[in-house]
């Protein structure tokens, strides 16, 4: 009889240390992705829809291919207003996720506080077409990945395309070019190579801060009226967008002369003005529509089955897919990753990291993802955290966005030196070097 008892005491044991192994090995298989983001306040409008195509992605590759190599993808969303204090207090509370992949800020400001924790913590910082434009060195910040393009590789596509319009770079001489800025590190962050620009081209560049977060305007707009420059270039986000556009309606100054940033060229932006914004233009970093099979594959695994964030009618649009892209190329380094560190294990932040500046997303792979039109071909390295430095011009017609050029790619020859420099002083300040090759392996 005590055997007896002693041999089911053994198997219940045996069995609950079976259950808790099997918990455990089941909460490991969990890749986790931190999604900060701002529903509330003036910047919701263009926040809602980049936040709710990140999570449709992950629910997508979670109910499509069950995840990645059989981990399962789970998030945790947080609530920054697109306030730094805010985005900072989310880091520190999602830092300690079991399972916790890459941190994208959704804010230069947060990822101005948060670039030197990230090395402290090893967690990489993904700032898709923002952030900190000297970042693209990879050799200087290991751990920040700005890809697809910096507010460098923007205004410089910007003042290409003007330059275009013109008749030629030579043509830009004794013009006057304003900068409308949204009065933050991301307003200002282009400002360096529009000065470099005009140096080199000889067109006056003006500069008209705006007060964050951008309803009142109407002071900046009287100056555009009495200073009349040729062109003006708008660094906007959330309600300044709109509000510029208004005041550019009210003041007469002409739409077709008026530039904006791929942050300042979404739906929400030109939706409350529809007409009044006619003949505007801005920079588009992706693609946008339902054609693609990505988009396609969203709407059969998510939205037909009532599993969709926001509305079915905002996915596909211009903000919603490039957060389908940043959760893409997140989804992807992780991917890379366990193609070093092992095939259906859960990564750490410096896995991630290495996953990130090893991607190779040629287009057939882009194809074969469902991402053709959709992006351009990006390739990382130690040297390169950005991968791909193209972007477009699209124009508003009243009623929809249509675009109206080709691709343009940023001057290396103006951006890389700038990028060193910048790089080089940074390390200098933080008393830090550069990477070795060694480093770069790791």
């Amino acid at each position: 009889m005590k055997l007896s008892k002693l041999v089911i005491a053994a198997a219940v044991v045996a069995a609950g240390a079976s259950s808790i192994a099997t918990s455990a090995f089941a909460q490991a298989k969990e890749q986790f992705f931190p999604l900060l983001s701002y529903r509330t306040g003036p910047y919701a409008p263009n926040g809602v829809p980049w936040a709710n195509g990140k999570q449709d992605y992950i629910k997508m590759i979670n109910a499509r291919d069950g995840g990645i190599n059989g981990v399962k993808l789970t998030f945790e969303e947080c609530e920054t207003g697109y306030a730094t204090d805010r985005g900072v207090e989310c880091y520190e509370r999602l830092k300690g996720k079991p399972g916790v992949a890459l941190f994208d800020p959704q804010a230069t400001g947060i990822t101005f506080a948060l670039t030197e924790k990230a090395p402290v913590d090893k967690i990489p910082l993904m700032t898709l077409g923002y952030g900190l434009s000297v970042a693209q060195d990879g050799q200087a910040f290991k751990w920040n990945f700005p890809f697809m393009g910096s507010y460098w590789t923007g205004a410089d596509i910007l003042i290409q395309h003007i330059g275009k319009g013109a008749g030629g770079m030579d043509k830009l001489k004794g013009k006057k070019i304003a900068l409308v800025y949204h009065d933050s590190p991301f307003g200002k962050e282009p400002i360096p190579l529009l000065q470099e620009r005009a140096k080199m081209h000889g067109f006056e560049l003006q500069m008209l801060p705006v007060t964050a977060p951008g309803v009142e305007q109407k002071a900046t707009w009287l100056q555009v009226r009495q200073s009349r420059p040729d062109y003006v270039l708008l660094w906007g986000w959330g309600v300044m967008n709109s509000t510029a556009l208004k005041e550019a309606q009210a003041t007469g100054f002409p739409r077709d002369k008026l530039y904006g940033v791929w942050w300042a060229g979404a739906e929400p932006d030109v939706r409350d003005v529809g007409e009044g914004a006619k003949g505007y233009h801005a920079l588009a970093l992706n693609g946008y529509g339902t054609q693609s099979k990505v988009i396609q594959d969203i709407l059969k695994h998510v939205h037909d089955k009532s599993q969709g964030t926001g509305p079915k009618d905002e996915v596909g649009s211009v903000l919603y897919t490039r957060g389908v892209i940043i959760q893409m190329l997140a989804v992807e380094s992780v991917r890379r990753a366990q193609e070093r560190f092992g095939k259906g294990k859960v990564m750490t932040g410096e896995q991630v990291r290495w996953g990130m500046e090893n991607l190779a997303l040629d287009q057939k792979k882009l194809d074969a993802m469902g991402f053709g039109g959709v992006m351009r071909p990006l390739s990382t390295s130690c040297a390169d955290h950005m991968g791909s430095t193209w972007a477009r011009v699209h124009s508003w017609d009243g009623s929809k966005w249509n675009f109206s050029s080709d691709w343009y790619q940023a001057d290396d020859q103006i951006i890389k030196p700038m990028v060193k420099a910048g790089a080089d002083k940074y390390l200098a300040d933080k008393k830090m070097t550069r990477r070795d090759a060694a480093d770069c392996q790791s």
